[in-house]
């Protein structure tokens, strides 16, 4: 049986709980299927089920981390026989952990993050990595009390660190809503068939072409790259990336597509080449989904970029 849920992250105090106050007095929601909220975190605001539409929702609060199993999560929602699920998850805590606690079926429908206006530049700037990473799940994210967000610049850079598919709302205190309609503009040309980057803009092209892999699909790509010999590339394959860095050094990772290439086993481990490769949409294991499969057409030994680490901005 599947399962639904919904997930409603961010900070202490962001306005979770009064999110899904709202969500759940809309009749057009709450129309009458069993849900299970599940309750990570304690704020000041309690849930009032009694203002719901219909009396068919059962609170389960958690009270720590220990608690998030896929055994009581599924169990939970059993005893409640409940249809779909509310999550009101706890900002201190990694969406990587909710991921490998969810239970077999749950899917997850939508990831909407709340955010205080008055608190988001400090929350940023001193737990850059909780933001990033809840950045990077969410579809959506509304920051309330807007008046106080003095630069929206830095609140779309902050947010396209993490992802370019998470939309961003402005809330103010009479109501009114504004969208964020910056444009998320490349530093490259991707107009012709063949596209070339600079070192410093495999980050961000690597971010657009696993988010966007269509509009890359037959085109031609350079760039410069170090080699990563992996097992999971697959027979014939190799992968060519740089390493990348999200918020800080501890957060440094390697990042790249899988690359077909017939004398990949001449290629030395992290050492630096120059490829030209075209790009195809594929299913590939290593991405438990189709995407971006390049075929080399030419490799050749280069110099280290100046830089080691790029970013996704």
């Amino acid at each position: 049986m599947e399962i639904p849920v919904y997930l409603f992250v961010g900070m202490l105090e962001s306005g979770k709980t009064a999110f899904i106050q709202e969500t759940m007095e809309d009749p057009r929601f709450d129309n009458g299927e069993r849900t299970l909220i599940l309750l990570c975190e304690e704020g000041e605001n309690e849930l009032d089920t009694e203002r719901f539409p219909t009396q068919n929702s059962v609170v389960v609060t958690l009270e720590n981390k220990s608690q998030l199993t896929s055994e009581n999560l599924a169990r939970w929602q059993k005893e409640t026989n409940a249809e779909r699920v509310l999550i009101e998850y706890n900002g201190m805590w990694l969406m990587q952990d909710l991921a490998q606690a969810l239970p077999q079926g749950w899917i997850v429908y939508q990831c909407i993050m709340t955010a205080d206006g008055t608190t988001f530049e400090s929350y940023f700037a001193n737990m850059r990595q909780l933001m990033l990473d809840k950045f990077a799940s969410s579809e959506l994210l509304v920051i309330n009390r807007a008046e106080n967000i003095t630069d929206k610049m830095a609140v779309h850079k902050a947010v396209r660190q993490a992802t370019r598919r998470c939309d961003i709302a402005y809330e103010y205190a009479d109501g009114s809503v504004e969208y964020d309609d910056i444009p998320d503009e490349l530093p490259f040309d991707i107009s012709g068939e063949q596209i070339e980057l600079k070192d410093d803009e495999f980050g961000i092209w690597y971010l657009d072409a696993s988010e966007n892999p269509a509009k890359y699909k037959g085109k031609t790509i350079c760039f410069k790259a170090q080699v990563c010999q992996t097992d999971r590339a697959g027979k014939g394959c190799f992968v060519p990336g740089r390493f990348a860095m999200t918020c800080c050094v501890d957060d440094i990772t390697f990042v790249g597509f899988v690359c077909k290439y017939d004398n990949y086993k001449t290629l030395e481990q992290r050492s630096w080449i120059w490829v030209k490769a075209k790009i195809n949409l594929k299913y590939h294991p290593l991405y438990k989904g189709e995407g971006p499969v390049l075929t080399a057409l030419d490799i050749q030994p280069a110099q280290p970029a100046a830089e080691d680490v790029v970013y996704f901005t």
